[in-house]
């Protein structure tokens, strides 16, 4: 079967904000890429959202059902986290899915949960399944080896650091949602010195697609956060810091390529 993750870098979904207005709706373009991906024309959408408090899952739930069901007719149901002990209502979930979606919020918490309960061996067999394994933020960088999170701001305020995590670990990497947003962006670069991972800086309205041995960006407009989206490669080398853009043709490349040090290409300046 093939293998198929879409990482979102960040963007709106409609939500409605705290003063009653809705943010904007970015992401059409990589949610309808996700839906492609299944070779269905109304596949089944799971939401996972563990990431949220269990008391926010279902206000997530019903913004993905809005989007994902009225708007491109795909059947939706959601596992909330407490339900993650039941494993024979588990499965039946991950065999009824064609996607299987988790959203931002707090990556730390989300995967221990997965770990401790064992949720993390079968989403892994979920992916090699070939169902579409997606999502934005959290649900993004926990399909890779490494990722930048902001649980601790999270949990405890804006004061605590961004900090380096172990994901699951599905592909290499260090992972950086929202790369375009506040400190994001150096305090990866601080993270990079001490992982011997490459770097993948997502922006907000920027995914990373893969398929098999292959990848490309899909990109959605940005004018909402006043930027071009973009996705970045950065990796040290002998204490040297190098740094390229992702091709953003839209054109599926060898997936090696994404991994491969340039070392002999020249340090360049930052994007951000």
């Amino acid at each position: 079967m093939s293998r198929k993750v879409l990482a979102i870098g960040g963007g709106e979904n409609g939500r409605l904000g705290s003063d009653g207005t809705r943010f904007p709706y970015e992401l059409a373009n990589q949610d309808k890429e996700i839906i492609r991906l299944t070779g269905k024309e109304h596949p089944n959408f799971l939401l996972i959202a563990h990431s949220q408090p269990l008391e926010r899952q279902e206000g997530y739930f019903q913004v993905m059902v809005d989007i994902y069901e009225k708007m491109y007719g795909c059947p939706c149901k959601d596992l909330k986290s407490d339900k993650l002990t039941d494993k024979e209502y588990v499965k039946s979930l991950i065999d009824w899915a064609d996607i299987i979606f988790e959203g931002g919020g707090n990556t730390l918490d989300m995967i221990k949960l997965w770990k401790d309960t064992g949720f993390d061996k079968m989403l892994r067999q979920a992916w090699e399944d070939g169902k579409v394994m997606c999502g934005v933020s959290a649900g993004a960088i926990c399909w890779f080896k490494e990722c930048s999170s902001d649980s601790l701001k999270i949990k405890y305020g804006d004061d605590q650091p961004l900090i380096a995590l172990n994901c699951l670990g599905f592909y290499d990497g260090l992972v950086v949602p929202h790369c375009d947003e506040g400190s994001r962006y150096e305090d990866a670069k601080e993270m990079l010195k001490n992982s011997n991972e490459v770097g993948i800086f997502l922006s907000n309205c920027c995914a990373l697609e893969i398929v098999d041995d292959t990848y490309r960006l899909i990109m959605s407009d940005a004018s909402y956060h006043n930027i071009e989206p973009y996705g970045l490669k950065a990796y040290y080398e002998n204490g040297t810091y190098f740094e390229e853009k992702i091709d953003s043709s839209g054109e599926f490349k060898p997936l090696t390529n994404l991994y491969k040090k340039n070392i002999e290409e020249k340090k360049v300046k930052s994007f951000n």
